[in-house]
């Protein structure tokens, strides 16, 4: 295996660039395909068809299925499906509902707030990967961005809009169980693709029929043209390629490169909001969004130990 690069060139950015449209652009899409599906239709029809398109994938590359060659298939698939429940259903549920009452602008604001709760999982279920003191000032910085933008006065009353603030939050908290837990793929010897593929599919074969019976997609009408594109979009670009650049992006830059991808989504979802679907961008917001920004670059530590090292060299 080539070893990760200790920096980011032209390529590496060009990657983490294309993430960010990807990744954004799915609050815009979520926000139009739940103009005409329900929530569990929408996450049903986005793992499906991200499986669909990662199997094609994988059947042109001559990559085999998860666990083909293993000694003991169930289990991997037991580990995907779990994964499956914490890096798919849970948090891609959590967040299409918590959009039926926040705009995705201010989704996709809290969603970057999953390093944050990655670290206190990390420190809970890890044994090499405890809290340290930038770690412990950078999530609390950003819990104060979180707080922020809901608002002190947002918690007297359970309103919609609050609870789907906490949702997208719980969805966040969900992904950062899903990256710890991620940790023994390393040990399975699964290949990404296989991983991606492996995950949403697993997800699809549990959450389709709950779906169907739970929303009865097919007794509504059929939904509009956009409503259509919007899946697709969230589904093979957001989800099946997003997964498949995240994945190369690891391998060729390493997972904290990689990670700065969580400072960039916001903006782009933002912009989207904005653009596409007239939201507003309040001033709580920018402030709650640049603390958040400021409590990842404080936790990552890197560019502050840069300028000590400046520092030093003066």
């Amino acid at each position: 295996m080539t070893p990760a690069k200790s920096h980011m060139g032209a390529r590496e950015w060009g990657m983490l660039a294309m993430l960010s449209v990807l990744w954004g652009a799915s609050f815009l899409a979520i926000e139009i395909a739940l103009t005409g599906l329900p929530t569990l239709t929408v996450v049903a029809a986005r793992v499906s068809l991200a499986a669909f398109g990662l199997f094609l994938f994988m059947k042109v590359t001559g990559v085999s299925l998860p666990g083909v060659a293993a000694e003991r298939p169930a289990r991997i698939w037991r580990a995907l499906a779990l994964m499956g429940l914490l890096n798919n259903i849970f948090p891609f549920c959590l967040i299409v509902w918590g959009q039926t009452q926040i705009t995705s602008s201010l989704a996709s604001i809290l969603n970057a707030t999953m390093p944050l709760f990655t670290v206190f999982v990390a420190h809970l279920l890890t044994q090499d990967e405890k809290l340290t003191p930038s770690r412990l000032g950078g999530v609390l910085i950003g819990f104060i961005g979180v707080v922020s933008i809901i608002g002190p006065g947002a918690l007297m009353g359970m309103t919609g809009e609050l609870m789907g603030q906490l949702a997208v939050l719980a969805a966040s908290l969900s992904y950062a169980f899903g990256v710890v837990y991620g940790r023994r793929f390393i040990a399975l010897g699964l290949k990404p693709v296989q991983m991606a593929f492996g995950q949403v599919f697993m997800a699809a074969i549990m959450l389709v029929p709950v779906a169907i019976i739970v929303d009865q997609p097919f007794s509504g009408p059929l939904p509009e043209a956009k409503v259509w594109t919007a899946l697709l979009s969230l589904s093979l670009l957001s989800t099946a390629l997003a997964y498949l650049i995240y994945f190369r992006l690891i391998a060729d830059a390493g997972a904290t490169s990689a990670s700065l991808v969580t400072l960039t989504i916001p903006v782009v979802a933002t912009t989207f909001g904005i653009l596409f679907l007239g939201e507003r961008f309040l001033a709580a917001h920018g402030f709650g969004m640049a603390l958040i920004a400021i409590g990842l670059i404080v936790q990552d530590g890197r560019l502050l130990r840069r300028f000590k090292v400046g520092e030093k060299v003066r």
